[in-house]
């Protein structure tokens, strides 16, 4: 049977930063990955933005790690040219039962570290973005866009320069872990292999309840249950009107239509929230006609027809639909009682944000210091 030191299963940017991480600290670290390459799954299937940490309970491990990982990764971002741009963000109320909620969001914006939001008028808001309609708004200025397949890439490098090895297409398929720490696994692929490692990391995402329960000797009770919430995208045929992202006020299980932009200058909407049995990234293109009807809330000039099915990607969620929030779950020892382990459940967004403040995290708690 092969011996490791460090296994981290899931090469998403959390799984990256992690091995990261781990491979600085001086310890030698094996990813597996069930796919292709890097970050396939929920990595690269989001808006790539740099979130601010406005919208998480405070002391949330969402909103530590969120506004944390903002700083660490714009400074990652300057050292390294990874391509990004602090292009900030409005939220906007377009009635006034929803400028009455954007007080309690500027308070726990603040309550999270996050104090630099700006209440506009409406005046105010379309001086910056002219195409808005709205009644209020606040200005997020240190919201931001990556392009996050750089910013793995970069990640990947620098593991890999401190001795980490990838091996792709080695599913974890089962395993047990040991008394004394650590755990031997079962990998599958062309070539199937045995291997015992002395730190497990289990950063699998929307597989990583799956592997949890698949490891003999893991409690079951602290294994959480697995849902999927998937979010469609579509994008904007012709110039976007906006410079900066554009949120509505939040709804129950996300943060609404928004508009968010690429690095080449691409405006593209969503995602919207259709909780789904199966992991399928195929997108409806009858969806996006509920799509035109929020996005002129707060842009009445949408005009017909400029709306194409984009992309999708699905939030590895913990809990389901009617819960309107979930936090981060990185469990380690100290809860499910097994040395050796750590599992990271639920990180859906803000994971890309706060990848490299969880590396940091998750390698406090697995080494110390």
């Amino acid at each position: 049977m092969e011996e490791v030191d460090c296994v981290v299963v899931g090469a998403g940017v959390v799984g990256l930063a992690v091995a990261r991480e781990l491979a600085l600290a001086g310890r030698e670290v094996l990813v597996l990955e069930a796919a292709e390459g890097i970050g396939t799954a929920t990595s690269s299937r989001n808006s790539e933005v740099i979130h601010a940490g406005i919208y998480y309970p405070k002391d949330s491990l969402m909103a530590r790690f969120c506004v944390a990982g903002k700083r660490m990764l714009y400074a990652y971002c300057a050292e390294r040219g990874v391509p990004h741009r602090n292009c900030g963000k409005l939220i906007v109320a377009t009635n006034e039962e929803e400028q009455g909620k954007l007080a309690s969001i500027q308070a726990r914006a603040a309550a999270n570290g996050v104090p630099d939001l700006a209440l506009l008028d409406a005046a105010e808001a379309r001086a910056l973005e002219p195409a808005i309609s709205c009644v209020a708004a606040l200005n997020s200025p240190s919201t931001g866009i990556i392009d996050s397949h750089a910013y793995m890439l970069a990640l990947q490098g620098d593991a890999e320069n401190a001795g980490t090895v990838f091996v792709f297409h080695s599913p974890v398929t089962g395993g047990r872990l040991l008394p004394e720490g650590g755990a031997e696994l079962s990998v599958g692929g062309a070539e199937p292999m045995e291997l015992r490692c002395r730190l497990l990391i289990n950063a699998a995402g929307l597989h990583a309840p799956r592997l949890a329960g698949s490891l003999a000797g893991m409690p079951a009770e602290h294994v959480p249950p697995t849902f999927y919430a998937k979010g469609n995208y579509f994008t904007l045929t012709g110039r976007s009107p906006f410079t900066r992202l554009i949120y509505p006020v939040p709804v129950p299980g996300g943060l609404g239509t928004h508009l968010t932009i690429d690095l080449g200058g691409q405006a593209r909407f969503g995602p919207d929230v259709e909780w789904v049995e199966q992991i399928a990234y195929e997108v409806d293109p009858h969806r996006g006609e509920g799509f035109y009807a929020a996005i002129r809330r707060y842009w009445p000039e949408l005009p017909d027809g400029a709306l194409q099915p984009g992309y999708s990607g699905i939030r590895p969620k913990i809990v389901g639909p009617g819960v309107a929030a979930q936090d981060f779950v990185v469990q380690g020892p100290d809860t499910h009682g097994r040395p050796g382990l750590v599992n990271l459940f639920g990180i859906e967004s803000p994971g890309l944000t706060a990848s490299l403040a969880l590396g940091e995290h998750v390698r406090r708690m697995a080494l110390g210091g």
